[in-house]
């Protein structure tokens, strides 16, 4: 059974070589689950990280990471290309938007990438720079990519191209079928540049091991001058898998939708106990499986949009979107090792109710709960964030609490994931995202306002926490233009519960600001100023108690003398 496989040896090399620190990094990963090696492939990935740009290190080593890790969470569903190019996009607009963190255009994270997924009987390539892709076979190396450099003038070599350099990413992709026996080897140009064609084609033939050979390319680069990081990634193939199922991922993606499922039924080894959740969109089932006796929630897509292709793309993506996030806050995805004969996904069981019932039974919140939930909730976002993802549908019905009150975030079925092609502009949905009471009206609006749009939410359920309100009452709800939504005005917390103080309020105000450029840009700065006064705030509330006290001064002060005028006039009448 095991030849039905695919089979590789591989063996790297990362070594400071000519210079005092290593800029360069690899990663690599042959899946031990046969489920996943199948249907994504085993993975080799090399960065050398551009050494003008101050944090070159640190955008090689996460470029190489995070295209490994997060390559192999993407769903089956999904061919090899447009998962890499999914991941590629998110980690070039990471790097790219810390590099534009500095006014020095000249330290960034930048770094050239190479990376190749093995899968069946075809390497995909995927390359940025002057890092190489190379292929031995019957004693011949041919290499598979271009460097994306030019020559100056004064014999310099300079990178055109370059992971992080541009928010448009422009990758070079190809595809190779592979024989048994075949080398594939990555490289950086502290080896390359200092080892000739002929001597590649020398050493790689040889019958050692890859690890054999890493080491003799790497030797021979020192010994002809190389006087930079040196780093080499050897692939051999050693078998090939007999079914190609380089077609898996069409197939897979006609899978039926499953029926209306029953409690007793049985689907892939997992036994329905009862209904969580329905709605024209989607239904939730407690599971049990069969095979570890644990409790899962499998979600399933509604049969109305069965011939939906917008639909059944976006709750495909939802799985792979939850996969990537990993935070004790958000509700976990359960990586599936069988073969599907639906479409569905698994998801943890949570033993919990929503936030929406909770703070029905809880009113008034105490101050501590509500800031204690606030702050797990904005874990939990951040978590995506950190991920290039907007929840963009944050609300109490999906948000869980569990019985120790712990926060879990739940619903993927909104989320953003940042690519280059689709950042801060109108997206492309059927409807209006979100719910109207919680979401930036910037969405309903048809505009991307980013990590500001979660912020937006969780102020609004943190107003809601403390006053069983909502910050501009429940005419929101109403609103379909930004004419409705300019005649609102923020009500005041202080209204609904005037123990709460100015500065919070204030805070509450501008975490809900219908202006983005009032609005917080980032939870943790929403958060600081609900936790401890902003001094702001404080000065403005002086300035407010001030302007009040001496306007009840003069109010006072014409109250005495029009009382004053009266007893005048009322003395110059009895006198006449």
């Amino acid at each position: 059974m095991s030849a039905l496989r695919l089979q590789l040896t591989i063996a790297a090399r990362c070594e400071a070589g000519g210079k005092e620190s290593n800029e360069d990094a690899v990663a690599y990963e042959l899946p031990e689950d046969p489920h996943r090696l199948t249907y994504k492939g085993a993975v080799l990935a090399l960065a050398d990280g551009v050494s003008s740009a101050e944090a070159g290190r640190d955008a090689s080593h996460t470029a190489v990471q995070s295209f490994v890790q997060d390559y192999l969470t993407t769903p089956d569903t999904w061919s090899v290309k447009h998962s890499a190019e999914q991941v590629l996009s998110t980690i070039n607009l990471r790097l790219y938007r810390r590099s534009h963190a500095y006014h020095n255009q000249l330290k960034g994270h930048l770094c050239t990438f190479s990376a190749v997924v093995v899968k069946s009987h075809t390497a995909y390539f995927f390359h940025i720079g002057d890092s190489r892709i190379y292929l031995l076979r019957a004693g011949d190396c041919h290499q598979l990519t271009t460097d994306h450099s030019t020559e100056l003038q004064d014999k310099r070599q300079f990178l055109v191209r370059a992971l992080g350099m541009d928010s448009d990413l422009r990758i070079d992709f190809g595809r190779q079928q592979l024989q048994s026996g075949d080398l594939l080897l990555l490289s950086t140009d502290g080896l390359h540049d200092f080892i000739r064609p002929e001597q590649f084609n020398s050493i790689l033939a040889q019958p050692s091991e890859p690890d054999e050979l890493a080491e003799q390319l790497y030797q021979l680069a020192l010994q002809q001058g190389s006087d930079d990081n040196i780093s080499v990634i050897i692939a051999r193939v050693d078998v090939l898998p007999i079914e190609n199922i380089d077609d898996y991922s069409e197939r897979l993606t006609r899978l039926p939708f499953p029926p209306a499922l029953q409690a007793g039924m049985k689907v892939d080894g997992y036994r329905i106990e009862r209904e969580l959740y329905a709605s024209n969109r989607s239904h939730l089932y407690l599971v049990t499986d069969e095979a570890s006796g644990q409790q899962l929630v499998m979600k399933s897509p509604s049969v109305n949009y069965a011939d939906d292709a917008h639909y059944i793309d976006r709750f495909i993506k939802e799985e792979w979107i939850g996969s990537r996030i990993q935070s004790p806050n958000v509700v976990k995805v359960i990586r599936q090792n069988r073969a599907r004969s639906f479409l569905y996904y698994l998801l943890e069981y949570v033993e919990g109710q929503s936030l929406e019932r909770w703070m029905q039974q809880h009113h008034p919140v105490k101050p501590s709960q509500a800031i204690k939930l606030a702050g797990q909730i904005a874990q939990g976002l951040q978590a995506f964030h950190d991920c290039e993802a907007i929840h963009q549908d944050l609300k109490p019905g999906n948000i869980l609490i569990t019985a120790d009150e712990q926060v879990k975030i739940v619903d993927f079925g909104s989320v953003f994931v940042a690519g280059v092609a689709e950042v801060f502009i109108p997206l492309d949905h059927d409807a209006a995202l979100g719910t109207a009471c919680y979401s930036d009206p910037q969405y309903l609006m048809g505009h991307n306002s980013g990590i500001q749009g979660d912020v937006y939410a969780l102020a609004t359920i943190c107003y809601e926490l403390f006053t069983g309100q909502l910050p501009y009452g429940e005419k929101i709800e109403d609103c379909r233009s930004a004419s409705d939504f300019d005649r609102l005005r923020y009500i005041s917390a202080r209204q609904h519960n005037p123990r709460i103080p100015m500065w919070f309020d204030r805070a509450l105000e501008k975490g809900v600001a219908f202006d983005l450029q009032q609005r917080y840009t980032t939870l943790q700065s929403l958060l600081r100023d609900l936790k401890q006064p902003n001094p702001e705030f404080l000065r403005d509330e002086v300035k407010r108690s001030t302007r009040t006290s001496s306007l009840l001064f003069w109010q006072l002060l014409s109250g005495f003398w029009f009382v004053t005028l009266l007893l005048v006039i009322w003395l110059f009448l009895l006198q006449r």
